[in-house]
């Protein structure tokens, strides 16, 4: 009896003790954080560097594919790429989502995770004492923020709303929201925008990004013209003020005239002509992701 009771005391530890795909996953890209990290203190080489970390990339490729199974969406490649673009802090692309990406640069693509790697990311983004970078870990609150997008899915550039779809959610999702909106590293009219929908079913979950054509709308544009003629005036007052403090205001004036500016298109694109096109563009692409 005593050694029947020692052998379910050992399983009932091992299980206890026991890693999921996600645990493994997370260890070994720690690691290799870790790994390059170190490497970097001791002022190893940029070609040791870009090696190292171009190799434990492929090595999480690899665990991702496992971990995340067959992808099969119309219209998109079956084979991914790694999301994260890397794995030393001081480089662009660093933090990103874990997950694959299955499409191409400049044209559409899916990001595909699980609930369980995107609630560890955002917990992790919760915890940065950095108010631009902080998130918070309801991921339906997440999913609802400009910096969601863009510290996910977005690397050299910043992601900012122009409005949100309301789409139908496709049987058998759980969650489906779609938004319009485009990445840029300034302020002022952005027409290059994309249409991005999220789709969770089951532990699946997909970011979808493809661009879209969004016509020029003269009143919005006028809207900007005004902000950015105040910011040069002010910028070229000589008033009493430090030349930071004028700086400052210019940059608040255009940073306002950015956000009027889209929330001048973001009310005038439900009556454009266009408008159908668009909401037919992420209706699809939420369809097609939950196996439509």
């Amino acid at each position: 009896m005593r050694l029947v009771w020692t052998l379910v005391f050992a399983l009932a530890s091992g299980a206890a003790y026991a890693t999921s795909p996600e645990d493994d996953y997370i260890a070994a890209r720690d690691n290799a954080i870790s790994a390059i990290a170190a490497m970097e203190s001791a002022n190893a080489p940029v070609e040791t560097l870009d090696a190292a970390n171009e190799k434990a990339r492929a090595d999480l490729e690899q665990r991702l594919s496992a971990l995340l199974g067959p992808f099969t969406v119309q219209g998109f490649p079956a084979a991914g790429t790694i999301n994260i673009e890397s794995l030393s802090s001081s480089d662009v692309g660093f933090g990103m989502l874990d997950g694959l990406r299955h499409g191409t640069e400049d044209g559409p693509s899916i990001v595909v995770s699980t609930r369980g790697l995107v609630e560890r990311w955002l917990q992790s983004r919760a915890a940065e004492t950095d108010a631009d970078l902080k998130l918070p870990t309801d991921f339906d609150a997440a999913l609802k923020l400009d910096a969601f997008y863009t510290q996910a899915i977005g690397s050299d550039a910043a992601f900012t709303g122009t409005l949100d779809f309301t789409v139908k959610k496709p049987d058998g999702a759980d969650m489906a929201i779609a938004r319009l909106g485009g990445w840029a590293q300034d302020v002022g009219p952005n027409y290059d925008q994309e249409v991005v929908v999220t789709v969770v079913k089951g532990n699946s979950v997909m970011i979808a990004e493809a661009p879209a054509t969004v016509p020029k709308i003269a009143a919005c544009d006028a809207v900007w013209t005004a902000a950015d003629a105040a910011a040069q005036k002010l910028i070229k007052q000589t008033t009493g003020d430090s030349d930071e403090n004028t700086s400052d205001a210019a940059d608040a004036a255009w940073a306002k005239g950015d956000s009027d500016f889209r929330a001048c298109m973001g009310k005038n694109l439900p009556d454009n002509p266009v408008f159908p096109a668009l909401l037919a563009q992420a209706q699809t692409l939420a369809d097609h992701m939950a196996g439509k």
